[in-house]
């Protein structure tokens, strides 16, 4: 794989069992730009290796007074630094080659499973780690893997030298063959005090880069509450721990690197006090010993990379640790029938289990839709969309309200209606048609149902850029910006450049910063519709704007999605009394299902989350009717009861009474 190749067609299928399985598995589909990388620094560190050989016959060459051997030792030294050149050149091309392709492959891959998750991946991996993971963790990935075949070609070069030394040089030859091991493995004791600086570090630079991202999205909320000093105080704090943590960590790196100085330093001491020894009793040539003593100072550059590996591997080790936790979360479980028969399954997957089978068996009796087979179009998934876990029906081309006490609940069945969920439960997917959706290929469970979370993205560029996503077709984006009552949005981006001849030209910031809250809203929500799915879920699409636009959104929605099924989770009165159908879900179950205005009367939990309604409130519409009556079956102290000595109280007097006592809570309240 080259670099102008990418990015690759299919980035593959990581093992994310383990950080180290998943540095394997890079390695393991580089291993032809592995290979090149290690046959170029083979000839690299061996052209090396060959100047002090040289360095020694020439120098003999000199002392016995031979033109020829100094002439053949000169072309030998033109070749070994030809060679060198060459090596040097194209190993730094292969390797870096390998370090961009493997992060390519990384960024890659982290791609695919952010798109894969949605909205899930942030509830499940905090947005800090994952900016983390997709910068700066894909470098030190890619660090390590392009590191390994110059360590492996320098460390098979240093064993070729000392078998060289011993066959050339047997005397000194033993000392440097039983000194260099010694000098790669003497810092192995230090390493694991060093990795666990590094990692700490890295995971203390994770922690500050989540505080940093959060702090970077709610500035204008800190700023509105006066509340960006004390998070700025937070970061400056965790900027501290970071800083020293980088510096205890730097210093046990510069005591490795000045144990790998030291110690071939004493090593070459004892190599030329031995050496001088041997000359001077005749037992070795002066060319001998010059060959010798260059050698073990040419090997310091190769003992060189022990020291790059082991910081290689202890920086990337958390950054792959990091990078397998979220390719290995999963949109959902697997599908029942692919679960391991070798153990019986729990009571909660048992019941789990059960209630999708039922739950498909009603689907099918209800709707009279079979399952498309493997590969139908999207237009093939049609029918009423069910949840079992909370027994939520929406039926086929109606607007359905959902009103949910708990936001994040809302929150989380949205998801769960879109197949991608974010805490995943065997046997519980939502059913579309009688088809669970956690079946179907992500595209085309995405396509047959689109989920618009409460707090959607914009992304940078033109107006025109940002509603041009996939679309049936049949919703113009003139009929959409309309529909989410984008006018004013519209009349704001002109004015706000007036160089642009059409507002659809004019360029949004990041995450729409330069738009007011309810414009992103409405921007989003026309994007939503322009997609015109076959199933639109909307979370809170009017939280941000005022009542009158409210209204007339609700009006709009209703219009454009005639026929086709949408859900939509809001407390908001307006666009309850303009549903089709509203569904209360209390406690992770559907209680009640009607429309607004009998639910409000009827249901008490429903009126409750609806109107905000107290508990004083919540009381007198227990003992009152809808006649504004008393009831005859409401229990109170003034109801009912007896006057002094015996006699029965007057039902009028005590609804008076009981009327006098509900004004005085009232108005307290």
């Amino acid at each position: 794989m080259q670099i102008q190749d990418l990015p690759y067609p299919d980035p593959g299928v990581p093992d994310a069992r383990s950080g180290p399985r998943f540095l394997w598995w890079l390695g393991r589909n580089q291993l032809g730009g592995q290979l090149r990388a290690l046959a170029w620094g083979l000839l690299h560190f061996a052209s090396v290796s060959a100047l002090p050989f040289c360095v020694g016959l020439a120098v003999q060459a000199v002392v016995d007074r031979s033109g020829r051997r100094l002439a053949l030792t000169g072309g030998l030294l033109v070749l070994a630094c030809a060679g060198n050149a060459l090596g040097d050149t194209f190993l730094h091309r292969a390797a870096v080659t390998n370090w961009i392709t493997a992060a390519a492959r990384v960024q890659q891959l982290l791609a695919r499973k952010t798109a894969q998750l949605g909205s899930a991946l942030t509830r499940r991996v905090a947005a800090g780690e994952v900016v983390a993971v997709s910068t700066g963790d894909v470098e030190k990935i890619g660090w390590f893997v392009e590191a390994v075949s110059r360590f492996t070609a320098a460390a098979v070069t240093i064993v070729l030298v000392c078998v060289a030394l011993l066959v050339y040089q047997p005397a000194l030859g033993v000392i440097v063959a039983a000194g260099l091991p010694a000098l790669a493995l003497a810092v192995l004791p230090l390493l694991p005090r060093a990795t666990r600086r590094a990692d700490l570090q890295r995971e203390k630079a994770g922690r500050a880069t989540e505080l940093a991202s959060d702090t970077v999205a709610g500035l204008r909320v800190l700023r509105g509450i006066g509340g960006e000093e004390l998070f700025l105080d937070r970061y400056r704090r965790a900027s501290q721990e970071v800083r020293h943590a980088a510096v205890r960590s730097a210093r046990m790196w510069s005591l490795i690197s000045a144990i790998q100085v030291l110690l071939p330093g004493l090593l070459l001491i004892a190599v030329v006090w031995y050496g001088v020894h041997l000359a001077r009793t005749g037992r070795i040539t002066v060319g001998e010993l010059v060959t010798v003593y260059s050698s073990v100072m040419v090997l310091t550059y190769p003992l060189r990379h022990f020291e790059e590996i082991a910081m290689a591997y202890s920086f990337s080790r958390p950054s792959a640790r990091r990078a397998a936790r979220v390719l290995s979360l999963e949109r959902t479980s697997a599908p029942a029938a692919a679960e391991p028969t070798v153990a019986e399954p729990t009571a909660q997957q048992r019941t789990a289990k059960e209630r999708t089978a039922e739950a498909r068996t009603a689907e099918a009796r209800t709707s009279e839709v079979s399952p498309p087979p493997a590969g139908a179009s999207v237009s093939a998934l049609s029918g009423d969309l069910y949840d079992p876990e909370t027994g939520l029906r929406v039926p086929a081309g109606l607007l359905t309200a959902v009103v949910c006490g708990d936001p994040d609940a809302a929150g989380r069945l949205a998801d769960r209606l879109g197949g991608h969920p974010a805490e995943p439960e065997p046997g519980a997917s939502v059913l579309l048609g009688g088809v669970a959706l956690d079946e179907l290929p992500l595209d085309t469970a995405r396509t047959a149902v689109l989920v618009q979370d409460k707090d959607p993205v914009l992304l940078s560029g033109s107006l025109r850029d940002l509603l041009d996503v996939p679309s049936s077709g049949d919703v113009s984006a003139d009929a959409a910006l309309a529909a989410a009552q984008c006018s004013d949005v519209l009349d704001a981006l002109a004015q706000a450049s007036p160089v642009a001849g059409d507002p659809m030209d004019v360029r949004i910031t990041e995450r729409g910063r330069s738009l007011s809250g309810g414009q992103r809203q409405r921007l989003a929500l026309a994007r939503s519709l322009i997609t015109d799915p076959e199933v639109l879920v909307l979370d809170e699409p009017t939280s941000a704007v005022d009542s009158h636009t409210e209204a007339r959104i609700a009006e709009g929605l209703r219009a454009l999605r005639t026929g086709r099924t949408t859900v939509v989770f809001t407390s908001s009165p307006l666009l309850l009394d303009r549903a089709d159908r509203v569904v209360l879900v209390h406690e992770g179950t559907a209680v009640a299902v009607g429309v607004h205005r009998d639910l409000v009367r009827t249901e008490s939990r429903y009126r409750a989350v609806v109107t905000r309604e107290t508990d004083e409130e919540r009381a007198v519409h227990e003992v009152l009717s809808s006649d504004g009556t008393l009831r005859r079956d409401a229990r109170h102290p003034l109801a009912g009861g007896s006057a002094p000595g015996g006699a029965a109280r007057d039902p009028l007097e005590d609804e008076a009474a009981l009327r006098g006592a509900l004004e005085e809570i009232e108005e307290t309240a």
